[in-house]
């Protein structure tokens, strides 16, 4: 009863108040990193029922109670982060927002959080997720385009991603820009520069290489394929150029989130 009321309260009302990160938590038998049918529908419920345009990104950490040696538990607290990451996957939550997924190992006993033995080593064994809403993250920088911007403004978007070594836009690229292109004719005064980004490339390269053209200039391509989108989409070419800034700005969130291409206002 306990454990279902700690996971109730969280998948019910986890996002519901101001606060920037929720933590939600998952339990786990003695040993076992597979999840009950209770929880995992919980689960998924949480699923169908976030607003994902409200989140940045998911965490997902793993942890073991104090029994069992390190090694055995640093595993066994991976396998329980990645049953939950594939819950959430299989169920259409987007894998590009889950950001981390690690396993921490054994949790050492506290003897002053009250409760019997058993009740603390089962509060150990779990899986916590951690919640980052959008536009969380500082000052001018977002994750959407705003009703209201200023000159300076740097907007890093999801579902903007690319292929290793490719420059051409995805399916869920183009439905994304398809989004922007409406937002950019609603606000026809907004100027901006479209900065493309690479990963994976050895520090005395400063760009990667374009496996369509086998050229030296994959950010400057992705830049370019989202420019040539938003004109296909009617956005004037007047307001918009687009720059390759190569491997030197990683977000430092794992390689898919360094293939990405991002805006910066400049007029408005």
């Amino acid at each position: 009863m306990f454990k279902s009321a700690l996971i109730i309260v969280f998948f019910s009302f986890g996002l519901l108040n101001a606060q920037e990160r929720k933590i939600g938590t998952v339990y786990f038998e003695f040993d076992k990193s597979n999840i009950d049918v209770v929880q995992e529908q919980m689960l998924v419920d949480f699923v169908s029922k976030i607003d994902t345009t409200l989140v940045e990104s998911i965490q997902i950490y793993g942890y073991c109670d104090d029994r069992g040696n390190n090694d055995y538990n640093l595993k066994l607290s991976e396998k329980r982060v990645n049953s939950v990451k594939h819950i959430l996957t299989t169920n259409g939550f987007n894998k590009n927002k889950i950001v981390i997924v690690e396993g921490k190992g054994r949790v050492l006993l506290d003897e002053h959080s009250g409760g019997s033995l058993e009740d603390i080593r089962s509060k150990n064994r779990r899986v916590d997720l951690l919640i980052v809403k959008k536009n969380s993250f500082g000052k001018g920088i977002y994750t959407s385009f705003q009703d209201k911007h200023e000159v300076g403004d740097r907007i890093y978007l999801e579902n903007i991603f690319f292929e290793l070594g490719s420059s051409k836009l995805t399916p869920a690229s183009q439905k994304e820009l398809d989004r922007i292109a409406e937002i950019l004719q609603n606000n026809k005064k907004i100027e901006f520069e479209i900065l493309g980004h690479v990963c994976c490339t050895p520090d005395y390269y400063i760009d990667a290489i374009d496996r369509a053209t086998k050229e030296r200039k994959l950010s400057l391509n992705r830049a370019k394929s989202v420019f040539r989108y938003l004109i296909s989409k009617n956005v004037s070419s007047l307001r918009m150029i687009y720059k390759g800034l190569g491997n030197q700005f990683p977000l430092g969130r794992g390689d898919e989130f360094d293939r990405r291409v991002e805006f910066l206002i400049t007029k408005i």
